[in-house]
């Protein structure tokens, strides 16, 4: 029997649809993860570029096809919640891409940060939808999310802060770090709970 799955129903009319729900949490959890540990500044790594591919593949495509295979199943909330992010990653490394044009259009560097400030903000806003809706589905779930948004408003008022920058970047990426572990329990949680025999179960704390 279930013990309570992370982001709602996981069968459906369908049962040839197999669940989406563990390459979403996964695929945003090692995004996430990566983004983290270079605003931590990981290996004394300070040029994130390397993060731009796997935005858009990992966090952006493989999350995006799996809130898309959510439709089918019936799950309202996977669905908006896997192609939402999905397209956060895709339209952040865009960002970051020199061929967009997007960063050459801005002269004045202060203005760039703002620019990113406010996009960041737009997002912790999203999240805390997110969270209202989740707060008394499960326990892993609505930590993971809460330490999300609190690593989503660091960011976003790293982006306004001047000489404190840095420190306070460091700081979102250790709540970031925090989020993508959580993240990833929740994903091989779910993927133990699809097994016939799992080697083990890790609780989700159902509410």
């Amino acid at each position: 029997m279930s013990h309570g799955h992370s982001y709602g129903r996981t069968t459906s009319g369908n049962g040839r649809i197999a669940s989406p729900g563990p390459a979403g949490a996964i695929s945003f959890a090692a995004t996430a993860l990566l983004l983290s540990l270079f605003n931590v500044q990981a290996g004394g790594v300070e040029h994130p570029e390397v993060l731009v591919s796997m935005a858009v593949f990992t966090g952006g495509l493989s999350q995006f096809m799996a809130g898309m295979w959510e439709y089918p199943r019936g799950n309202v909330f996977n669905a908006t919640l896997f192609s939402l992010y999905g397209s956060f990653w895709m339209s952040y490394a865009t960002i970051f891409i020199p061929a967009s044009g997007i960063l050459a259009a801005y002269e004045d560097p202060l203005e760039l940060s703002h620019a990113l400030g406010l996009y960041l903000i737009t997002w912790t806003i999203v999240t805390a939808f997110f969270l209202f809706v989740v707060i008394r589905r499960n326990l892993a779930l609505t930590i993971m999310l809460s330490t999300i948004f609190i690593t989503l408003v660091i960011l976003s008022t790293s982006q306004y802060s001047l000489a404190g920058m840095p420190i306070v970047q460091k700081a979102g990426g250790v709540f970031g770090i925090i989020g993508a572990l959580l993240c990833f329990y929740i994903g091989v949680s779910e993927l133990l709970e699809a097994e016939l025999r799992p080697i083990v179960r890790l609780p989700l704390g159902a509410l």
